[in-house]
């Protein structure tokens, strides 16, 4: 990190469980800068990326790296498997880039929140400013269950962040919320 000019700002949260959201995503060098900033902050974590990231030659290197294979195809089980681990683990930090792409999308995949409120474990923002270069992890809060308070939190975070191509940063929005926000709208 220091030697492409990056500051590192934040510290690990106290317990020995939660998620890390990393976002904006909007890029390849996201990941090998978010590995260098848990590295240096001394955190041992785990992490989860598409399956085919780990065929192939490199599959063995991303798993040693705490990758967690995941199908996009099958998004519950995920959300079941990861819980299961957070349940059975004494330590277990996992990073997820909610967006679920390097591409704009409308919404964050809601699986990292799903998996937090359901294992009771906190969620920690973190984030990588290319405007800034500035990498680091900063609100850490426990979800409430109330999906738009809890988001407005996290929009409020990420409001200055910028990924290193801002016209591909998502919507930081979650489907659920918009469900939710559609069945408020029908009622009034």
């Amino acid at each position: 990190m220091f030697i492409f000019g990056w500051k590192i700002e934040g510290t690990v949260p106290q317990g020995s469980k939660f998620i890390i959201i990393g976002a904006p995503h909007t890029t390849n060098w996201d990941l090998p800068f978010g590995l260098a900033l848990l590295h240096v902050l001394r955190l041992r974590f785990s992490w989860i990326g598409k399956d085919s990231l780990f065929k192939g030659p490199f599959g063995f290197f991303m798993r040693a790296l705490g990758g967690i294979p995941v199908k996009r195809s099958s998004p519950q089980g995920v959300v079941k498997q990861i819980v299961t681990q957070f349940k059975t683990q004494d330590k277990f930090a996992l990073v997820i880039a909610p967006s679920g792409t390097r591409k704009k999308r409308d919404c964050w995949k809601s699986g990292f929140y799903w998996i937090a409120n359901t294992a009771q474990v906190p969620l920690v923002c973190g984030y990588a400013d290319y405007k800034r270069k500035a990498a680091g992890l900063g609100l850490c809060f426990m979800p409430s269950g109330d999906i738009k308070k809890d988001m407005d939190k996290i929009r409020a975070f990420y409001q200055d962040i910028r990924g290193k191509h801002p016209e591909r940063e998502s919507t930081i929005r979650l489907k659920d919320e918009q469900s939710l926000c559609q069945k408020v709208k029908r009622l009034t």
